[in-house]
């Protein structure tokens, strides 16, 4: 792929990609399922750009006036390769980190980039009932299944080879990539959205039962509190009873003295 052209979209698709990549790590997921298909099109970009250099230099000494265009073209190129495959490897330039992913080569892409560059929408609205024994949601389980694909290993398909794609082909082919990320994403913002609402059902749950404990242990303070008052009341009839039996026992043994006096006089 010596034709800047082709070339200067190829870097357009790169960048793409890596805006994707830059937005999925916002999202906390898994960056590295286009790190394959990134890396094979830096490989292709670098390849062309060093066949457009050669090109640039046979044209050059063959003193081609076209040879100033192309050695221009290929000087930007090799300075987007820099900035982009330092992007990818995670040690980007001052340069990189300001300009390498914000504007595309092709006006046509202005769209694209835009997109690409705004937060994903979330629909947060819908509820999920909290029960002690749920059913299955046919509809959560067909996005769990949907959202299965996501695998540590890149798939090996990758994209397709774009020495033989025209512009229009590499720009389709990117659309429907981004098209298919953003619906991925908006399947996983719904399931999360989904957990969330189920985290809260489970947490609102949680503080009635602690709700209900606390009333209980109020009730069992009380109880016991009326328990200690009739254990105390009965300690107090009971010294009573035993203070009666002393003065009867002396009451008695008065009488029984009092007869003996008598008796024997």
């Amino acid at each position: 792929m010596a034709n800047p052209s082709q070339l200067f979209l190829l870097a357009d698709h790169i960048k793409l990609s890596l805006l994707e990549r830059q937005r999925a790590i916002s999202l906390n997921l898994d960056p590295s399922s286009q790190d394959s298909s990134i890396s094979r099109s830096l490989e292709s970009m670098r390849e062309g750009i060093e066949a457009a250099e050669n090109e640039a230099n046979r044209l050059k000494a063959k003193s081609d006036p076209a040879s100033e265009s192309l050695t221009d073209q290929a000087a930007r190129l090799r300075g987007q390769y820099d900035d982009l495959t330092s992007q990818f490897r995670g040690f980007p330039t001052a340069t990189a980190a300001d300009t390498a992913l914000s504007e595309p080569n092709t006006p046509a892409l202005e769209a694209d980039f835009t997109t690409a560059k705004a937060a994903p929408p979330r629909n947060l609205s819908k509820s999920v009932r909290f029960t002690d024994n749920p059913s299955p949601d046919p509809q959560e389980s067909a996005n769990r299944a949907a959202l299965f694909p996501y695998r540590d290993d890149p798939e090996e398909s990758g994209p397709p080879d774009h020495s033989n794609l025209d512009n229009q082909q590499i720009h389709e082919y990117h659309k429907n990539v981004i098209r298919d990320q953003d619906e991925q994403l908006d399947r996983l913002g719904h399931s999360i959205g989904r957990q969330r609402d189920l985290s809260i059902q489970i947490g609102d749950e949680l503080d009635e039962h602690v709700q209900m404990l606390d009333d209980v242990e109020e009730h069992v303070d009380r109880h016991q509190g009326r328990l200690d008052g009739a254990r105390r009341s009965l300690g107090k009839v009971a010294r009573k009873a035993n203070d009666n039996k002393q003065i009867t026992a002396i009451v008695i043994l008065i009488i029984v003295l009092v007869l003996l006096i008598i008796v024997l006089k």
